[in-house]
């Protein structure tokens, strides 16, 4: 078990993924937990999902609000109700310094104790996990984790124009990494993880099988962190990063 912040020191925690569903994938569980324990959550989504999507008949042109609604439907069955979407393109996300400023922008603004991100680095066991766009989310969002938001002189124009002076966050935990070293047991709140997936129905109502997909996952990482048989678990790497 990696040394972690009791929760009970943290007041607010920010998420930062690509897409929207990303986090109710890799973490709907336990930000369920944190909620219930009085944390406030935001989310910080960098695209808007717009290639998402499995329905043909469905107009393209519409999947951003489509998925926009899921997103936030799926943050308010865990308990969140705060999503901030930067609206970058789906599909074509890249670690830009215009996407570091930006994800620097929300955490000033936040000001989290601890911040949740994707893997920057490609899980080869898990390759689905290791889309393009949550790779550029992660190394953007480590950039603005370090040293872009604690830094006063770095993107100088959000002190100046906006007020929002440096924040450091205390630690990170990095979803769908590796190298895992801590875990959250969600069997008692899997339900409403599963809820938070299928409000995403533009991307899991074709999924007949998502609740066994998800068992199966899950169990394998509860196995995997040594807890019993029938256990459901989400695992992180967890970072010290103050």
């Amino acid at each position: 078990m990696a040394p972690v912040l009791d929760d009970s020191e943290v007041q607010r925690v920010l998420v930062v993924t690509a897409h929207p569903d990303d986090v109710d994938f890799g973490a709907a569980g336990t930000v369920n937990r944190w909620t219930g324990a009085g944390t406030e959550v935001v989310y910080c989504i960098c695209t808007d999902g717009d290639a998402g999507g499995f329905d043909p008949a469905v107009n393209r042109a519409d999947i951003p609000e489509i998925r926009r609604k899921e997103q936030e439907a799926a943050a308010k069955v865990v308990g969140v109700h705060d999503v901030r979407f930067l609206g970058y393109p789906d599909g074509r996300l890249t670690a830009s310094f215009e996407l570091r400023r930006d994800i620097s922008r929300v955490i000033r603004q936040v000001r989290p104790q601890r911040i949740l991100i994707q893997s920057p680095e490609r899980n080869w066991l898990r390759v689905g996990a290791s889309h393009p766009d949550h790779l550029a989310a992660g190394t953007a969002a480590m950039a603005a984790v370090y040293p872009d938001a604690r830094n006063p002189f770095a993107h100088p124009e959000l002190l100046r124009d906006e007020g929002l002076a440096e924040w450091a966050a205390a630690e990170t935990w990095v979803m769908a990494h590796p190298d895992n070293n801590h875990h959250i047991d969600i069997t008692d709140v899997f339900d409403v993880k599963l809820a938070a997936l299928r409000a995403h129905e533009s991307q899991t109502a074709h999924m007949d099988d998502l609740e066994q997909r998800l068992r199966e996952w899950y169990g394998a990482n509860a196995l995997a962190a040594g807890l019993p048989e029938g256990r459901l678990a989400e695992r992180f790497f967890v970072v010290a990063t103050a």
